[in-house]
């Protein structure tokens, strides 16, 4: 465990519960609230900003997409939000019912991917406002966050536990994971193409190599419920240890580092790099933390190599 410092920069109220996080396409970081309906946009050194939405539609992940613009999931509302760094804000209604859509990701092909965490689906939406559904080979599967690598999207089963790939022509391929009951939530694809994922119930970091070989990193604290995951330049893995009150890092040799954060119980959801180069965590008690990469690492390994089965979905 490290004692680097980490600052703290307080955006919003405690009840308002900053999620997710994203360095959008002006240099900002922009978070969700999911309590409170808002996005906020913080430029580091500056007073934070922030846009209300419906105050009950619990918007939850953001991200870039491929029109200059911000998405992000309304996952109480069930809809899809996009935000331009003018704080323009547009709402698209979706198909399925109750789908509580969470992850969401720009893909490959110019379109904004999603996860349907209670419909068992994965969404597909043009920057026109054109929804396509995807059925998951798999019942109950609970798909969580998601990522784009090459011509395809990585996503998180959390209550299959698995992870899965689609690609755009609707093919998804599934892995099962080699702990059961991991419950993967984050995932990340880094510069080398690995896909990084977080195991909430294993208190592990998973990776799956180019050849498809996974491997997972149990971490120092197995209770500390990794949650999210990001990726810097040098293809090193960060994630949030939401009960840990922590942020780590994992390097693809195995070697693992954690943080911890200077205000207790202060639950650190989504992370990112920042435009300074830093990894910023939002923390659901009402603050972004800033945590500087260092080089003092703790080290835990364990390798095991998994088969996957495939199956093509139609919309």
């Amino acid at each position: 465990m490290t004692t680097q410092p980490v600052e703290e920069y307080a955006v919003s109220g405690r009840d308002s519960g900053p999620y997710a996080v994203t360095t959008g396409p002006d240099g900002a970081l922009w978070f969700t609230m999911v309590h409170s309906g808002r996005i906020g946009r913080l430029v580091p050194g500056q007073e934070p900003t922030s846009h209300q939405l419906a105050p009950d539609s619990g918007p939850t992940v953001i991200s870039n997409g491929p029109d200059g613009a911000l998405w992000f999931t309304e996952y109480r509302a069930h809809r899809i939000g996009r935000i331009t760094t003018g704080g323009r804000v547009t709402e698209f209604a979706l198909p399925t019912a109750e789908c509580g859509p969470f992850g969401i990701a720009a893909g490959p092909d110019g379109a904004l991917w999603f996860t349907e965490t209670a419909a068992d689906r994965i969404g597909r939406l043009t920057t026109d406002g054109t929804v396509t559904d995807y059925p998951l080979p798999r019942t109950g599967a609970f798909p969580s966050a998601i990522a784009a690598a090459g011509d395809a999207m990585w996503f998180t089963m959390n209550q299959a536990n698995a992870i899965g790939r689609i690609g755009m022509d609707g093919r998804t391929t599934v892995h099962e994971l080699p702990t059961e009951a991991a419950a993967p939530v984050g995932i990340a694809v880094g510069p080398d193409g690995s896909v990084w994922f977080t195991e909430i119930a294993a208190g592990q970091i998973g990776r799956m190599a180019p050849d498809g070989r996974i491997t997972e990193y149990p971490l120092p604290d197995r209770s500390a419920r990794p949650h999210a995951v990001t990726t810097d330049a040098d293809g090193t893995a960060w994630f949030t240890e939401w009960g840990g009150n922590r942020v780590g890092s994992v390097t693809s040799d195995g070697t693992v580092t954690v943080h911890d954060l200077p205000t207790p119980a202060s639950e650190p959801h989504g992370i990112t790099v920042g435009p300074d180069g830093a990894l910023w965590t939002a923390l659901e008690t009402g603050a972004l933390a800033r945590i500087k990469p260092v080089t003092t690492r703790t080290t835990t390994r364990t390798t095991i190599t998994t088969q996957h089965t495939e199956q093509r979905n139609t919309s």
